[in-house]
Formats: structure tokens, C-alpha cells, sequence
């Protein structure tokens, strides 16, 4: 039979790992979303940023696996249901668009707005060890920055089309 302080001490892993767990899923879905939205750019500065925007959600997901590992837990491996409706909500949207660069970043910049609150509400509602803290805290603040960049993009798009 475990004591108060064991369970409590569990409760707090399976909620750190819970937590850790949510962010990567949505990393996941990030990198897959960018990467559907390179495919139906069709200027190149663009498509490069939206390359560099899933190497880097795919650099978060690395970061967030390695650290449910060291919490000896198991990272999952794919993204959220959520995330695949998200995909096939901007493949429907383009079909009927004609797929311009516009409605590309405003479905980036919905899903950037999208992690940002997640982050901002899993770092407000739970102590991290500070290591992890630190590894959040660096991501949520590239994610401000693509929000930024997406914004400023977005000011621009009308020269593209």
C-alpha cells in the first residue's frame, strides 16, 4: 500500500508526463500542419519559411520526446485526432479557395494562436522541474515568433497572389 506522499509524488509525474505528453502531441500535428501548408504555397519565400517552421515544430517534438524519456515514461509517436481534422478542414478550405497563400497563413496563424494558448495555459497551471521549464519557456517563445512573422507574412500576401 502506497503512503499519501507516494501517491501524491505519482499523481505529480503522471500530471507532469500528461502535460508533456499534450504538447507533443500538438507539436506533431504543428509540424504535419505545416508541412500541408507547404504543399499548397505557392511562393517560395513562403514555402521556405513554412520548411523551417516544421523542422523546428519537429525539433520541439524531439525535445519534448527526449524529456518524457528521462522522466522514464513513453513519448507518444503521432499526433491528435484533432490535428488530422484540422488537415483535412485546410484541404476542403483550399479546394474551394484555390488554395492562395492568404488563406495558407491565416490557417497557420490560427494554429500558431492555437499552441500558443496550450503553452501558455500548461506553463500557468503546473510547476515544472526547471529543466523541462526552461525547454517550454524556449518554445513558447519561438511560437510567439512565428506568430509574429505569420502576422507581418500575412501583411505582404496580397503581393503574392
Amino acid at each position: 500500500m502506497k503512503t499519501t506522499r507516494e501517491e501524491a509524488k505519482e499523481n505529480i509525474h503522471d500530471n507532469l508526463v500528461d502535460n508533456l505528453q499534450g504538447l507533443l502531441e500538438k507539436n506533431y500535428d504543428a509540424e504535419k500542419g505545416f508541412k500541408k501548408a507547404l504543399e499548397n504555397a505557392k511562393d517560395s519565400s513562403l514555402k521556405n519559411f513554412l520548411k523551417h517552421q516544421a523542422v523546428t515544430r519537429n525539433r520541439f517534438a524531439t525535445e519534448l520526446d527526449n524529456e518524457i524519456r528521462n522522466l522514464n515514461e513513453k513519448p507518444k509517436e503521432s499526433g491528435s485526432a484533432t490535428g488530422t481534422l484540422h488537415r483535412t478542414w485546410i484541404d476542403v478550405k483550399t479546394a474551394f479557395t484555390g488554395s492562395d497563400d492568404e488563406a495558407v497563413l491565416e490557417e497557420c496563424i490560427r494554429g500558431e494562436k492555437a499552441s500558443l494558448e496550450e503553452y501558455e495555459e500548461t506553463l500557468k497551471d503546473n510547476r515544472f522541474p526547471p529543466q523541462i521549464q526552461s525547454v517550454l519557456n524556449n518554445q513558447l517563445s519561438e511560437i510567439r515568433n512565428t506568430v509574429s512573422q505569420v502576422k507581418r507574412l500575412e501583411d505582404i500576401a496580397d503581393n503574392w497572389n
